[in-house]
């Protein structure tokens, strides 16, 4: 049964403090970047408080959702991890509980986060993301005579196209100007060339009012003015001072939801299953209006019998009818008009089924982004739960708390589901992959990685143990380390010089006969080495007796006795004799014969350096026992 104890309540109180603190640190680094986003549309256009504070609320309403994962990972990895850190963890599983069991608080208060999330996205996010792009749509609208850039053509006036080659901001004058005008047809559009000039917004905000100093006007006269007149092109004016009254509404004002009505990230589950099914209908019944209007153009009767379908297959298949042998009896000019009309009937059909495929494709496209928007919303409530165990895991396994690793490993992972969702969301908005796939490809790459971490935290595992990374790449490229013996300042044991002289001398005589048997520095027998491997037991013979005499001797007072024993090589005892353990992977091996070469040359190069060892330690055996004779001679 289910009850709250002390534990749930002490775990749950330092994840739901940190919790806090990271969520509002997610939160403003996100709308940071959201904001450096759109920081072109909020700056010179004279917004009024309580718009921009209106514009913050909803912005910080839509990213809440985006924040929650990234507080649980970052809260949930710093609180298992300050716990670590204090021993709090090994004094809880010391008592009896498991790890799984000090999860169960934040399981909990990660499942009600989860469906916090969900009913934010389907209630709340998708009115703030409404009124978000309304007023971004509206900011961008807001002042337009400061948005004018230099060195380009600007198209936010209606009906113009101005370039401004310089820009005072201290005077707000413009320097070369270039004005394309665009109030009716093609034959009624102007071109304006100006030295100079400003533009100002008119007091009610409904105009803007252009005056333009030292320029000239061109302009195509209209084809009701050259009626019965000479053919005259365009007129021009040259102007001193010149003014000209642009119609812009620049007020700032809440734009018609109706331009927004295809935005998915908008809508609710049941609004997006809703349009959905509406969007499906439109667009199917203008699917079958295109098909019925290609039969009508391609079939002359409205319905086809049978029998007219049976001849009409029966005629295509007939090879009595010459193509081009009937092209070449017409007359040339027939000939001429016959290609004309082929030619203007397939432009006319393919620019017809450019047009449809345009509607249709944006049909296709706006079904898609509801199926990835209603993904989407499941998804991102998801990674709350992976993210914990995700954070959690990691954190019981790295044991460091603070701001430092945590946050790191945080950043990491994030990045890591951010490019795996981003991607995914690409492809699939793009037709190239299967929504399902491409929505589903962070999840499906995070579970795994969290059912690992949860595995190895609840067995205690050193997975991130740099030592045993260290070790195993150590081994991996046959490198060792210098064997640690340093003298002992109190000794209880003094060593048995006498018998370990015995020994030493014994096994400088087996390293002698071994040398000589083996043959270490002549290459080794492919055949033996990949196929009738053989273990050396005789080298690890000598290999544990020699760890036995180094093992009593460094409980030797006396200096150079030590010395030399440091200097004894780590011997490897079975890289010498085949490359792997099991059989039948030396055989695999030896068939892939780029690896079983390679492998092959590195046994033969740990031959040769237990040949060096052995020499090197025959040279340190003598060393020692002249001077265990020494010593051995002294005490009687």
């Amino acid at each position: 049964m289910f009850r709250i104890k002390k534990l749930d309540i002490f775990i749950a109180k330092q994840f739901g403090l940190l919790f806090i603190g990271t969520f509002f640190i997610c939160q403003f680094v996100l709308m940071m970047q959201f904001l450096w986003r759109y920081i072109d549309e909020l700056i010179g256009k004279g917004l009024s408080m309580d718009v921009l504070a209106e514009f913050f609320w909803y912005m910080g309403l839509m990213l809440v959702p985006q924040a929650l994962p990234l507080a649980i990972l970052l809260s949930s990895l710093i609180t298992f991890g300050n716990m670590g850190e204090s021993s709090e963890l090994t004094a809880i599983k010391a008592a009896g509980i498991s790890l799984m069991q000090a999860f169960r608080s934040l399981i909990v208060i990660t499942l009600l986060t989860f469906l916090a999330s969900l009913y934010f996205q389907n209630s709340i996010g998708p009115h703030a993301q409404r009124q978000l792009s309304l007023m971004l749509l509206s900011m961008k609208q807001k002042s337009p005579e400061l948005e004018i850039p230099e060195g380009i053509f600007y198209d936010g006036i209606p009906n113009s196209n101005i370039y401004v080659h310089h820009k005072d901001m201290q005077s707000g004058k413009l320097y070369s100007i270039m004005i394309y005008r665009m109030t009716g047809s093609y034959e009624d559009q102007a071109i304006i060339l100006a030295d100079s000039g400003m533009l100002q917004a008119t007091a009610e905000k409904k105009h803007l009012l252009m005056t333009l100093w030292s320029g000239e006007w061109f302009e195509n006269m209209q084809s009701q003015e050259l009626a019965g007149s000479a053919a005259v092109p365009y007129r021009r004016e040259s102007f001193t001072s010149k003014r000209i009254l642009l119609d812009y509404d620049g007020d700032f004002n809440i734009n018609d939801a109706s331009s927004m009505s295809n935005d998915a990230r908008g809508k609710s589950f049941s609004k997006i299953t809703h349009d959905m099914d509406s969007i499906k209908e439109t667009y199917d019944s203008i699917g079958r209006a295109y098909y019925n209007d290609d039969k009508l153009m391609a079939f002359a009767l409205p319905t086809v019998s049978k029998t007219d379908s049976l001849r009409a297959m029966k005629l295509a298949a007939t090879d009595k009818y010459d193509v081009d042998s009937t092209f070449a009896k017409l007359s040339l000019d027939q000939q001429r008009s016959a290609t004309s009309i082929a030619v203007q009937k397939a432009q006319s059909k393919m620019s017809d089924l450019s047009f449809k495929a345009m509607i249709t494709t944006d049909g296709d496209r706006l079904i898609r982004m509801h199926k990835i928007e209603w993904v989407a919303k499941i998804t991102l409530a998801l990674s709350c739960i992976i993210f914990f165990f995700i954070g959690a895991p990691l954190g019981a396994i790295i044991r460091k708390g603070g701001l430092g690793l945590p946050v790191l490993i945080s950043v990491l992972v994030f990045i890591l589901y951010y490019i795996l969702d981003n991607s995914g969301y690409q492809m699939a908005k793009r037709g190239m992959w299967a929504i399902w796939f491409g929505k589903g490809l962070a999840p499906a790459v995070l579970i795994p990685m969290a059912v690992f971490f949860t595995y190895k935290a609840n067995k205690d595992s050193v997975v991130f143990n740099m030592d045993a990374y260290v070790d195993i790449m150590r081994r991996l490229l046959g490198l060792r380390v210098k064997r640690p013996i340093y003298r002992k300042e109190v000794v209880i044991n003094d060593p048995a010089y006498a018998d370990d002289l015995r020994r030493l001398d014994a096994i400088t005589e087996r390293i002698t006969e071994y040398s000589a048997t083996h043959k270490l520095k002549h290459a080794p027998n492919w055949v033996k080495v990949f196929f009738k491997y053989e273990p050396d037991h005789l080298i690890e013979n000598i290999n544990e007796e020699l760890e036995a005499v180094i093992e009593d001797l460094s409980n030797s007072r006396d200096r150079t006795i030590v010395n030399h024993l440091s200097a004894y090589p780590m011997m490897s005892v079975k890289a010498h004799t085949r490359p792997f353990e099991r059989k039948w992977m030396n055989i695999v091996s030896a068939a892939i014969i780029p690896v079983g070469f390679v492998l092959y040359l590195r046994m033969w190069r740990f031959r040769l350096r237990l040949w060096k060892d052995l020499q090197r330690v025959k040279q340190e055996n003598q060393i020692i026992t002249d001077r265990i004779r020494i010593i051995l001679a002294k005490n009687k």
